[in-house]
């Protein structure tokens, strides 16, 4: 009887273990709807774990020089951004950071890099003042880039926040779609003419959303964008990850049609162990993800893949991780889905032509 009961009672409390100590977030599901999404957040990233340790192999990413280019991306100063930094350095590329504070920011990339035995002095860095989350900001800073850039050829848009708790920005959009989403379409946005400038069709240019695996089991609720009425913060996350692979699966079918000289890709860089999770449970147990997660140097490479492999020249439109192309969501390839959610995002940031009269 007893041995019955441990062999039924040891793998339930494992279970609950892992429920609990993996959790996506400190708060518990407070309905059924929300422990339904807890689980399948888990069961997405258990996956891709599992995807990340079959294909370490392929996860690799030549550099190689590229004098001349310039690349700006949001969020550069911690996390796989500082790896991502870099990786461009070392290919020669400039390389413009969009970050909260540029003082503090600076002094964390120049000695990262000092300890990775690359001079500061010896590369082209910029540090620009930048709210993501912030649309006024986001304005400010892409005028700021214009007067002082005529040309931007990969633009990374990396910065992004997991599973925090409720919070509608001063413009009133939920902090998820704010800060991974709405910021990063209005800034891409306000900076293609720069793209266009620097693009030809033997070298487009490229946007880069940094997105997430589980953007495949995510929802765009058109009727509680804010999640207001059943705020849960994985839901709220998945939402804003889904949203960056669609918008890049429409940015490119528009730069094909229209001819275009730019490439718009989205990727997931593998379950990484950066202060990305300091909203989850795994904070808890942080040796486990030092030893299951990726590190964030092997969490940089499919981005900075996306921003410069000869490979995806002419293959814009793509959904990657670990280096390669992967399954994507169920509408990532209706253009109806991704067109609904482009024309919603810009009547919410009341954008009246995102391609500024295409020709």
């Amino acid at each position: 009887m007893i041995g019955t009961a441990l062999m039924i009672g040891l793998p339930i409390g494992l279970l609950l273990a892992i429920f609990f100590f993996m959790k996506s977030s400190k708060e518990m599901p407070k309905n059924w709807t929300q422990f339904v999404c807890e689980v399948r957040m888990q069961i997405c990233g258990f996956q891709a774990l599992l995807d990340d340790f079959i294909m370490r192999p392929r996860n690799k990413v030549e550099l190689y020089k590229q004098p001349g280019k310039i690349a700006l991306i949001t969020g550069g100063n911690r996390g796989i951004g500082l790896r991502i930094v870099r990786k461009l350095v070392e290919c020669d590329i400039e390389v413009i950071l969009g970050v909260r504070n540029p003082i503090d920011s600076r002094k964390a990339v120049e000695a990262y890099l000092e300890h990775a035995k690359i001079p500061p002095g010896s590369c082209k860095l910029h540090y620009e003042q930048l709210d993501i989350g912030n649309m006024k900001s986001v304005r400010e800073f892409a005028a700021k880039i214009r007067t002082k850039f005529d040309k931007i050829h990969l633009l990374i848009n990396n910065a992004g926040v997991m599973s925090v708790p409720f919070k509608l920005t001063g413009e009133g959009f939920e902090s998820h779609m704010a800060i991974n989403y709405y910021g990063h379409f209005l800034l891409t946005h306000l900076l293609l003419p720069l793209l266009r400038a620097a693009g030809t069709v033997e070298c487009k240019a490229r946007v880069v959303n940094v997105s997430s695996c589980v953007h495949k089991i995510g929802e765009i609720d058109y009727n509680d964008i804010n999640k207001v009425k059943n705020y849960y913060p994985a839901d709220a996350y998945n939402q804003s990850k889904l949203a960056q692979v669609l918008f890049a699966k429409y940015l490119n079918l528009i730069f094909a049609e229209e001819g275009m000289p730019i490439l718009s890709n989205s990727l997931h860089p593998g379950v990484v162990n950066t202060d990305l999770f300091e909203h989850s449970s795994t904070n808890y147990i942080p040796w486990v993800r030092a030893l299951l997660f990726k590190n964030p140097e092997e969490g940089s490479r499919t981005v900075v893949y996306a921003a410069i492999a000869p490979k995806l020249e002419t293959r814009g439109g793509c959904y990657l991780s670990n280096c390669r192309e992967a399954s994507s969501h169920r509408y990532w390839n209706n253009s109806v889905q991704c067109e609904k959610l482009f024309n919603f995002t810009c009547d919410t940031l009341r954008i009246d032509d995102y391609f500024y009269k295409r020709n």
